[in-house]
């Protein structure tokens, strides 16, 4: 995946445990660690804002985007390798 979470070092630099910050945004602590892991499919604003006001930052000091060579595959359809279905037409 090409956005990273740098949850930890936040948490880290404002001397908050995610137990703390858990109990002030209002989510559970398995919640906060699948995206502090980087396991989290999405992110709702809400929780962003959330923790952004807990830990008085910025969405971008706690997300960040990396290219990687997977990168570049992003919008472009994917061939269809089941011979159960037609070809696409491309």
């Amino acid at each position: 995946m090409s956005i990273e979470v740098n949850l930890d070092l936040v948490l880290v630099k404002r001397k908050m445990s995610l137990t703390e910050l858990a109990q002030k945004v209002g989510i559970t602590i398995a919640n906060l660690s699948v995206l502090k892991q980087g396991h989290a499919r999405a992110i709702r604003f809400s929780t962003l804002d959330g923790i952004c006001e807990a830990l008085d930052c910025q969405p971008g000091d706690i997300l960040s985007y990396r290219k990687n060579a997977n990168s570049g595959d992003l919008g472009k359809p994917k061939r269809n390798n089941d011979p159960r279905l037609p070809p696409a037409s491309l």
